[in-house]
């Protein structure tokens, strides 16, 4: 009987995580990304980038922290996954990324395109953590 109890709590255990992970995974903007730009050859700016879906809109930071940019514009067209996002800096460049989201099946997904910040425009690279 013990057994058999012990068993059942062991399956349901299981049950438990696996709906847990696969609960974890949600839009595929969400979470943090890392990454950089090239606004000139050799020249590397880092980004991190943390979004989330919030049932109706994609929200998300640029750089969060003090010098913190809240996207103003984040759109996704999952038929061809490429994406478009548009932030102001506080010392007013219009930052305008435009991208292809790839990997879709993969956790480490990566999204690849344009980076214009102001009169700055460079290929960028997030990988998503």
């Amino acid at each position: 009987m013990r057994r058999r109890s012990f068993f059942c709590l062991s399956l349901f255990a299981l049950a438990g995580i696996a709906v847990a992970l696969w609960a974890q995974e949600g839009h595929p903007l969400t979470g943090s990304w890392h990454g950089e730009w090239h606004p000139t050859a050799g020249q590397k700016i880092p980004i991190l980038l943390y979004m989330k879906w919030n049932s109706k809109t994609i929200e998300g930071t640029i750089n969060p922290g003090r010098n913190a940019v809240p996207l103003k514009v984040a759109n996704l067209d999952a038929s061809n996954w490429t994406v478009h996002f548009e932030a102001d800096t506080k010392d007013q460049k219009h930052i305008a990324i435009d991208g292809k989201l790839d990997n879709i099946g993969s956790y480490n997904r990566t999204i690849t395109g344009t980076w214009t910040e102001g009169a700055m425009k460079g290929d960028f690279k997030l990988t998503r953590d």
